[in-house]
């Protein structure tokens, strides 16, 4: 492949402004929230002492996992040698950044206390997967802000490989933890399972590479920048594979807990008689962030079917989380195993829930904090290449 030559994008126009101001409306609104939440109490919210994790961790689950996953494209073109995927791993690596910086902002503001963070950084239990995650997370931005460097200074372009191998490495590492947060909570019979670390490898995969194919479609199709069919078809073909791979992974978690005879009641509570959560898990998860992608993917080679299939997949995915994270605490805990348990305090009983505007205010104000990142950062630096045409990259693609 020849050289590929990189350009800011201009940021003059009423359009950029105008998205940047729209973006900046939603991050105050998101940061309203939190100041309300944090001075009038969590009992203004839909969560109680039953539902600790509220919608906005389902926004920052669910942009941590993206993050991990956005990486994906530079990881195939560096650590692979896949030449076609080269002139996206710019723009990989930033969404990979400003994506985790969202989702971090969602989690620390929905803490409660989020000046009580320090206490997090400076005092570890190493036996909490949460004391690992601050480890995790922080040594991200560090890999792949090096990753980046590799990719803007020339000189270091021969170190670009490596980089990549390691922050290939670490954010398999990073997703890993983040499903064993649930994994480890053995208290909790919708979560305790191995099979949920690669899962949520498969879920990063799937979400993040959604959100690429749409950030990248928006900015080259307002830049005026060519974008061809031959790098579009082979994120098309990644995209469906990546699905396809997550509704696997999905059904043998589900068929290994309807073969364990203790886990009857929960997927019965969960594929039957959830109400909102079975829904949810029909209809969005397996529906519109599944089978439908899939249909829209290797049924037509539009560029709108694959637009919308994109969306799908990030419909389906914070349904998906949504599922894992409310439903999961919303089902009642086992306190005593093959007894009935009944009390004042609502004890086998499912808990109920219902998102407030302030929680869907914060969650929906991370997302814009990571594509208003992502905006400021297109025009500041060279991130998006000057042309994706086909006669530029189908050298690559043989």
């Amino acid at each position: 492949m020849a050289s590929v030559q990189y350009r800011e994008i201009d940021g003059r126009s009423g359009a950029y402004r105008a998205l940047l101001g729209a973006l900046g409306a939603l991050v105050l609104a998101g940061l309203g929230a939190a100041w309300s939440m944090e001075h009038q109490g969590h009992h203004i919210t839909g969560m109680t002492n039953r539902i600790v994790w509220g919608t906005p961790h389902v926004f920052a689950v669910f942009l941590i996992v993206a993050a991990s996953g956005a990486l994906n494209v530079a990881s195939v073109a560096s650590v692979f040698g896949r030449e076609l995927y080269q002139p996206l791993a710019r723009l990989s690596g930033l969404l990979a950044l400003t994506l985790l910086a969202g989702g971090l902002a969602v989690l620390v503001l929905d803490l409660g206390r989020p000046d009580r963070l320090i206490v997090a950084m400076t005092h570890y239990n190493f036996k909490s997967i949460f004391a690992w995650n601050i480890f995790l997370y922080t040594g991200f931005f560090a890999v792949v802000a090096l990753y980046l460097w590799t990719m803007f200074e020339r000189r270091m372009n021969r170190h670009t490989k490596p980089a990549g191998l390691v922050a290939f490495l670490w954010r398999l590492v990073l997703t890993t933890g983040t499903g064993s947060i649930f994994g480890f909570l053995v208290a909790r019979e919708p979560y305790a399972s191995a099979l949920l670390a690669p899962l949520f490898i498969v879920m990063s995969f799937s979400f993040g590479l959604a959100v690429f194919v749409l950030v990248l479609m928006a900015a080259c199709k307002w830049t005026g920048r060519a974008l061809g069919d031959v790098v579009l078809n082979r994120l098309r073909n990644l995209l469906g594979v990546f699905v396809a791979t997550v509704l696997y992974f999905v059904a043998v978690h589900h068929l290994t807990n309807l073969y364990i005879a203790r886990q009857h009641d929960v997927e019965r509570f969960f594929l039957w008689e959830g109400g909102i959560y079975t829904a949810l898990f029909w209809l969005g998860q397996v529906l519109i962030g599944g089978i439908v992608p899939l249909a829209l993917l290797f049924g037509t080679s539009s560029r709108r079917a694959l637009a919308a299939a994109a969306a799908c997949v990030i419909l389906g995915g914070l349904a998906q989380v949504y599922v894992l994270i409310i439903g999961g605490q919303a089902y009642p805990q086992l306190m005593f195993p093959e007894k009935e348990v009944a009390s004042s305090f609502f004890d086998g009983v499912v808990a109920a829930y219902a998102p407030s505007l302030p929680e869907v205010a914060l969650g929906v104000g991370g997302v814009a904090l990571a594509l208003a990142l992502t905006v400021v950062a297109l025009k500041v630096l060279p991130f998006l290449p000057k042309s994706l045409a086909d006669g530029d990259v189908g050298s690559a693609a043989a």
